[in-house]
Order: C-alpha cells, then sequence, then structure tokens
C-alpha cells in the first residue's frame, strides 16, 4: 500500500478637512468618504488621518467651534443627532448565501469554505444545471443540515466539498487549502487528513474485522500497524461497539455497521465530516441513536459535520440548515422545519 504525500505546498482617500462647507452637512460628507469597517488595512490609515484631523461629524469640538456655528446653547438644525447613527452607515456587511444566520465573527473558525459552486450534468442533448452559484461555510464543531428532493443536488454538493467531484466553477478550500488547483495526489492527502465520509451503504470490507475497517484509513496514512490500531481501538471504544471489535461486517446488525463507518471516518480526526443520508437504512430507533452519536462526537471532538438528510426530525437538531431548490442554498429556519 503506496504512502501518500505527507506535505502539501502552499497550496481613500478622503476629502480636504481644513475648511469644512456651511452648506454642506457634515454627515453626509461622513458617511460617504469614511471606508467600511471591513476595508482592507491601507484603508484605515486614511480613516485615521481623517479622524484626526477633522472633528466628528457626531460630535461638535467644544474647543474650537467653527465661526459660522450657532450658540452652544441652541443646537444646529444641520447637526445629526449624536444618538442617531447615519442612515447610510450600514451597521455590518450583509451575510454571504449560506451563511446568514450569525454573524461572521460570532461563528467557529471555517474548515470548508465554498464560494460560487457551479456544477453542470449532460443527458444527451439535455444539459442540468445541478449547483447554481452555491455559497457555504462550515466552522469547526458546527453541524449543518441539508435538505431537499431526491436529485436536488444533496450528494453533488456533498462530494465537491468533499473535493470527490471538482466544480465547474468556483472555489472550495479544505482547511485552507484549494480542492479545485490542487493535483489529485494532493486531493488525496486532503481527503485522507480532513475529510471523513459516512454514506447511506456502510461500504466495510467484508473480509476485515471492524478494528481492521477503522483501522484502514490511518494505514493508507503510513502509520505503523500498531499505532493505527491502538487509535482505531480507542475510536471504536467512542462509539460503543468496542465488544464487536473482532467482528467481521457480516456479523454485525445495521446500526452496528454505521458505527464503525462513523468511527471509520473520524478515527484520522478530521475538520469536518460528510455524511450522505447516514440513517436511511435505519428503523427510527437505530437512527436517531446513530445520530445522536454523530452529534455528541461532532461536539465533543470539534468536527464539523454536513449531513445531507431527508428527515426532517433528524434536520431540526442540528445548529443550521439549508434546502437546496433550483440548484440553490436556501437557508431554512430550524423551529420551521
Amino acid at each position: 500500500m503506496s504512502r501518500i504525500s505527507s506535505s502539501l505546498g502552499p497550496s481613500a482617500d478622503g476629502p480636504s478637512t481644513d475648511t469644512p462647507s456651511v452648506d454642506t452637512p457634515s454627515v453626509d460628507t461622513s458617511s460617504a468618504d469614511a471606508p467600511p469597517a471591513s476595508a482592507p488595512s491601507e484603508n484605515a490609515s486614511s480613516a485615521d488621518a481623517h479622524s484626526a484631523d477633522v472633528p466628528s461629524a457626531d460630535v461638535p469640538s467644544a474647543d474650537a467651534p467653527s465661526a459660522d456655528a450657532p450658540s452652544t446653547d441652541t443646537p444646529s438644525a444641520d447637526a445629526p443627532s449624536t444618538d442617531t447613527p447615519s442612515a447610510d452607515t450600514p451597521s455590518s456587511a450583509p451575510a454571504q448565501e449560506g451563511d446568514r444566520s450569525q454573524p461572521e465573527e460570532d461563528r467557529a473558525p471555517a474548515v470548508i469554505v465554498a464560494k460560487a459552486l457551479v456544477r453542470t450534468f449532460c443527458q444527451g442533448q439535455q444539459r442540468i444545471e445541478v449547483l447554481r452559484g452555491v455559497d457555504l461555510t462550515v466552522g469547526a464543531g458546527e453541524g449543518i443540515a441539508l435538505i431537499g428532493s431526491s436529485g436536488s443536488g444533496k450528494s453533488t454538493l456533498l462530494h465537491c466539498l468533499g473535493g470527490l467531484d471538482t466544480p465547474d466553477a468556483g472555489e472550495v478550500m479544505i482547511a485552507g487549502h484549494s480542492t479545485v488547483s490542487a493535483s489529485e495526489r494532493e486531493r488525496l492527502r486532503l481527503r485522507n487528513e480532513a475529510i471523513g465520509f459516512v454514506y447511506q451503504f456502510h461500504h466495510l470490507l467484508a473480509e476485515f474485522s471492524v478494528l481492521e475497517n477503522v483501522a484502514l484509513p490511518l494505514l493508507i496514512r503510513g502509520l505503523r500497524v500498531r499505532e493505527a490500531k491502538r487509535r482505531a481501538q480507542a475510536m471504536i471504544e467512542k462509539t460503543g461497539i468496542e465488544s464487536r471489535a473482532m467482528h467481521r461486517p457480516a456479523e454485525l446488525s445495521g446500526g452496528e455497521r454505521q458505527r464503525t463507518a462513523i468511527a471509520r471516518a473520524l478515527v484520522t480526526e478530521p475538520s469536518c465530516v460528510l455524511a450522505d443520508e447516514p440513517t436511511g437504512n435505519l428503523d427510527r430507533q437505530t437512527a436517531e441513536t446513530i445520530f445522536d452519536l454523530m452529534r455528541s462526537l461532532n461536539r465533543d471532538l470539534g468536527t464539523g459535520i454536513v449531513v445531507a438528510t431527508h428527515d426532517l426530525s433528524l434536520a431540526k437538531r442540528m445548529d443550521r440548515a439549508f434546502r437546496i431548490a433550483d440548484g440553490r442554498l436556501v437557508p431554512v429556519d430550524i423551529p420551521d422545519l
């Protein structure tokens, strides 16, 4: 079994401020010329110079009143209230599609960032646009549900996020590295180190025991057999199937097979787990148990998780939810599910 490479190449000027115009309200000048809060650093110096040389439009200077300014006992008709922010200055930048549930500064560090993803398939003479400019950011320890009808593009999006498929346009960043511009060898390394996959079908190797199936990704990474099995055993214990470690898949129940698949997905300590209908083949009670396990590990290990599911009751347990409709992500309020 060949080793995978262990290293990855690195993948305003302000207006004149000496003589403010009497006829032009200062609040309009400030609002029009002040750089936005998210402007690049080079604009910051201009903004600092502006604020240092010019008295604030909202708080008139007490030491150097204008010769034309009215008495301090009578507020100027043109001066804006200091308690009311300018109508022209937005309080924050608009949220990106797929990231509207909470302010950017409050979200955990991103483990996957997808921008303007486009994916089109051809069936004979017909072109089918499955993804049309999809944006999505997944934070560490965050749980995201993807819902939508069969064929809406949930699996296609997961495949693009995980580097299994390449979008026709757009960008996918995993742990800071682009999968679109990376070589196939680099994508293999990223998938092995940063992404875990769980499918509706477990895809366990029939001739391998539970322990061997779970250890396999570590062996592919190049770990020694002893260390790979030690880590695999620890993850098997976390998923609650330690008593079945030496059994083969045919000797396991459906729930035990999915627990094994989850252990295999998490054993490499990935940044994010992508799960495609992970409970689709399970009965309701087993499905809820498996889903609870995934969410528990998701929070405890700080691993991001994106789940494609038809089960709305399970989707409601996630931090955010999106519906895929006409190739686009539409944010859904969890209580409305």
